[in-house]
């Protein structure tokens, strides 16, 4: 039995799927990504990046893997809560750019004692501090870049093991370029929140796709709104 895959129009296999009564109401990742490559971390095919550090999210979305990145200093206690709670692998921010040098590379050691896949850094972090990671971790150092004009063979040569394009609407361009010089160099990316932005990242070279779900609020507005019509239906009878 095959379906056909409404971007390709191609047959694939069928995929039994199977879904609980209370669980059914979660985060799914675009249909679109399933079309990237992956990028195998571990044994383990990675297509699909949430970008979250929501609990409840991270327990209920069908995404790959985690990308825990926030914008405070990293905590050793929230890397732990973090890895715990999901049950996907989880790649942990530890800093590089409010938090610098031998803290980093504490971190990110710290990182993979907790269990985490893999650490993030931003794009401010010195290749100084991306060797001395090399040096210590064993897990893939994901750095960010938000521009064709990083020098992305200096950040390979100290020791990263994927980039992680972040450059908002140009996302598609930066990472198109960047492929062209490294055609075989793993690649995440952002794709925005539309199928159609998500898949030209993809076709522009992305293997990987980092998503921004919406927040526990916006997701929780919807169900209100949705109570709040079934108690007007049941005054009105």
């Amino acid at each position: 039995m095959s379906d056909v895959d409404n971007a390709t129009g191609k047959n694939v296999k069928y995929v039994p799927e199977i879904k609980g009564t209370l669980r059914s109401h979660m985060i799914n990742i675009p249909e679109v990504i399933r079309n990237a490559s992956g990028i195998k971390v571990f044994g383990k095919r990675l297509k699909s990046f949430l970008f979250t550090t929501d609990i409840a999210v991270i327990k209920n979305t069908n995404a790959d893997a985690i990308m825990a990145v926030y914008p405070f200093t990293p905590q050793p206690v929230i890397t732990k809560v973090l890895v715990a709670a999901s049950d996907v692998p989880v790649f942990c921010g530890v800093g590089g750019g409010l938090t610098m040098g031998k803290r980093v590379v504490n971190l990110a050691l710290d990182a993979e004692f907790k269990g985490a896949m893999g650490v993030v850094v931003n794009s401010p972090t010195s290749n100084e501090v991306i060797e001395a990671m090399r040096d210590t971790i064993d897990i893939p150092i994901i750095v960010t870049v938000v521009s064709e004009n990083d020098d992305i063979q200096k950040r390979i040569e100290a020791g990263t093991t994927i980039i992680n394009v972040a450059a908002g609407k140009r996302s598609a361009e930066v990472v198109r370029k960047i492929r062209k010089k490294y055609p075989e160099f793993p690649i995440i990316a952002t794709g925005g929140k539309d199928e159609k932005s998500i898949k030209e990242t993809i076709e522009a070279g992305a293997n990987a796709i980092s998503y921004t779900p919406p927040t526990t609020s916006e997701l929780f507005g919807v169900t209100m709104e949705k109570y709040r019509n079934m108690a007007m239906e049941s005054d009105k009878k």
